[in-house]
């Protein structure tokens, strides 16, 4: 199975614009907070004091992604998935879930 197939529609870096648990002064906390999907359906995020890791897998029958993510939050290791879809070209709306704490909506914006 051909993971690639449609990664190049998502492949960029996308800014946060905004997340309905924490304010922009918080996600842009260490660096500007973003989202970078690459070709090989990998990726990696940065908001407050969280980073991660991102394995991304692309719904083909919409403009949809989901992923699963291992990080850090303060040192500290953690998980999660979550999923954004793309109501056009250039933004997302989604959510993202950390296992065994908070969920957040999230949009983001491409850079």
């Amino acid at each position: 199975m051909n993971r690639e197939k449609n990664m190049h529609d998502f492949v960029d870096r996308w800014r946060i614009t905004w997340m309905e648990m924490w304010d922009q002064a918080f996600i842009d906390l260490i660096e500007p907070g973003y989202f970078l999907f690459d070709k090989d359906s990998r990726g990696e995020f940065v908001f407050g004091a969280v980073t991660g890791s991102l394995d991304l897998r692309v719904n083909t029958r919409s403009p949809e992604l989901d992923y699963s993510w291992q990080g850090e939050d303060e040192g500290c290791a953690v998980c999660g998935r979550g999923n954004f879809i793309f109501p056009d070209p250039h933004h997302g709306e989604g959510v993202i879930y950390i296992h065994d704490g908070d969920e957040s909506a999230i949009k983001i914006r491409r850079e």
